[in-house]
């Protein structure tokens, strides 16, 4: 099973990537009564069986590799304890491919403090050092243009504007594709 830490820094928590877990479930539910994340977000988590169903297609993703979900945590000093941030995926991924598609979305109690950023640094450089011998070339990361944050964590991550794509379902609205290269192998 995948981990991977962010270290703290001297304005932001540290972090903690991991799998998504069934002791995930209340979690999800909590976030997803935030109506900003409920606007950007295509499946919907209405009631705590949602929350089950959405933790479930994150298992199966895993199992299939199809999808590669992390909780995005914060570890809570003297609690032993971590809070959820948010969530990153990688979409994709397989051998021969040469692009993936990477995605995200943060708590509202964390917005703001960089959690984006830095968890989809984590994400990208994991997916890079796993699947670029397999043939990764490039990520992919997608939002709807009237989304300027999202807009705003691809360029910190430095996944480059490359250009509007239409609207088509599920998404209401065209879309900023923004990607990222992979680094040359050594």
């Amino acid at each position: 099973m995948t981990t991977l830490r962010v270290d703290a820094t001297a304005s932001a928590p540290g972090l903690l990537l991991r799998p998504w877990n069934d002791g995930d479930v209340t979690s999800v539910f909590e976030a997803y009564q935030d109506p900003d994340l409920r606007r950007w977000t295509v499946t919907p988590v209405d009631g705590h069986e949602d929350a089950v169903r959405w933790v479930q297609t994150q298992h199966r993703g895993r199992v299939t590799g199809e999808r590669l979900g992390f909780a995005v945590l914060e570890f809570l000093p003297g609690t032993g304890e971590n809070r959820l941030l948010g969530n990153v995926v990688l979409k994709g991924a397989r051998p021969g491919r040469p692009s993936a598609e990477v995605g995200y979305w943060t708590a509202a109690h964390a917005r703001g403090q960089g959690v984006a950023p830095r968890a989809l640094e984590a994400l990208t450089s994991w997916a890079f050092a796993t699947f670029a011998a397999d043939g990764l070339e490039r990520l992919e990361l997608l939002h709807q243009v009237d989304n300027p944050a999202s807009c705003r964590v691809a360029e910190k991550s430095r996944y480059h504007f490359d250009r509007v794509l239409p609207a088509q379902p599920p998404y209401p609205a065209d879309g900023h594709l923004h990607l990222r290269q992979a680094p040359p192998l050594p």
